[in-house]
């Protein structure tokens, strides 16, 4: 198979997941998948520039952003569908299109990812003391147990806007123990288990601590979270048995006399949504802020690395432009900076050369796109993360 056969491949792949996730509610996943999927599609383009399919990769890598932005809540409207029976060729050129309305009931396999996380550490970027606490509760205790008698911690509770690096972390540090990786999204959980949400809660508590039992660190990692526990002023026998039974699970797990290397990571945007009986069985309860300015600076670099970028480009100067811009709106910025150039060169008709080049990505690409968007969270919500962090801190 050819190198262009492969990328294409693994961007039709990568598109499959990220839309399944999107139909089920998984947000955080599917916006991980669709950045996979957006960013082979521009390796594809850029390493075959003559490549007759590039106008379509261009108009997909646009629609899937488009679709990160929607649900990330600051625009767009577009709700992608890639076809597995048919993969865009030189004579169908499909683009997506929206999916159905509904989707079919999920069974426990579909909700729950178990693709195993390729993320190092010096990828996610800043977040020191977060990664600080994570290594102290999960990495130096698999590395040797024996030096931990009183037992670590097994709940991790990681808290704080949209975007910082919640899930990267996770997969992060289960790359870096070689651990079982279950992913699921609690939204998920609500909206398509349905009546079985408390027999599944069980099933992958079950699933962690029987692969831990077998001497190998498992971590279930629970995205939004407080769509499962958060604070609820009336509830159906379904959820009162559905928390009772995390609440549970999560004592089995936590109980320091087993020592099993079974953990449980928790992440949301709305730790205050959570209930006391709850947020008290995760005893690390980390906080993963917005980037501070040398953060902004590194995101910078790591995200134009892989452009040609123009001689008056001042990276120092867009990471004091960018205060207060999460992580994954740094790099919608990059993409962004990045599409506007090689929209334009597709446009020019210029790609009809195969000796051709798109012309370097400018600062003023970047001040266009910065202009035209605004952070992801406001300066309200990041005092409300600070205020809940002094009340709940355990690092």
């Amino acid at each position: 198979m050819s190198a262009s056969s492969e990328l294409e491949k693994a961007a039709t792949s990568y598109a499959i997941e990220a839309v399944r996730l999107d139909k089920q509610g998984s947000k955080g996943m599917a916006i991980t998948m669709y950045q996979k999927a957006i960013e082979t599609l521009l390796k594809l383009v850029q390493l075959y520039p003559e490549y007759g399919l590039n106008k379509v990769y261009i108009a997909r890598a646009m629609a899937y952003q488009d679709r990160i932005r929607s649900i990330q809540g600051v625009g767009g409207s577009f709700e992608p569908q890639v076809d597995e029976e048919k993969p865009p060729t030189e004579e169908n050129g499909s683009t997506p299109h929206a999916p159905p309305s509904e989707a079919k009931k999920a069974s426990f396999e579909e909700l729950v990812l178990k693709e195993k996380p390729d993320v190092k550490w010096d990828e996610v970027v800043g977040l020191e003391q977060a990664k600080k606490a994570i290594k102290e509760a999960i990495v130096y205790p698999v590395q040797r147990p024996d030096l931990f008698p009183l037992g670590w911690p097994r709940g991790i509770l990681l808290f704080g806007p949209p975007g910082c690096g919640k899930t990267l972390l996770a997969a992060a540090v289960a790359t870096e123990i070689d651990a079982a990786f279950l992913s699921v999204d609690a939204a998920s959980i609500m909206s398509k288990w349905l009546g079985e949400a408390e027999q599944n809660v069980a099933r992958l508590f079950a699933t962690i601590r029987k692969i831990a039992s077998e001497s190998r660190p498992a971590i279930a990692f629970i995205d939004e979270l407080d769509s499962l526990i958060g604070k609820h002023t009336s509830e159906v026998g379904g959820e009162v048995r559905m928390r009772n039974q995390f609440l549970k699970e999560m004592d089995g797990v936590v109980d320091k006399g087993k020592n099993l290397p079974a953990y449980v990571i928790g992440a949301t945007n709305k730790p205050w949504d959570l209930d006391w009986p709850f947020i008290r069985r995760f005893q690390k309860r980390i906080l993963v802020p917005l980037p501070d300015y040398d953060a902004r600076l590194h995101m910078f670099k790591l995200y134009t690395s892989h452009l040609a970028l123009a001689p008056d480009m001042d990276l120092y100067q867009l990471s004091r432009m960018s205060g207060g811009f999460s992580g994954s709106d740094i790099r919608d910025v990059a993409q962004s900076a990045h599409l506007k150039v090689v929209g334009e060169f597709f446009e020019s008709g210029k790609a009809k050369d195969k000796q051709a080049q798109p012309r370097q990505v400018s600062m003023d690409d970047f001040r266009d796109i910065l202009e035209a968007r605004k952070p992801s969270v406001s300066l309200e919500m990041v005092a409300s993360y600070n205020k809940w962090f002094d009340a709940f801190k355990a690092l």
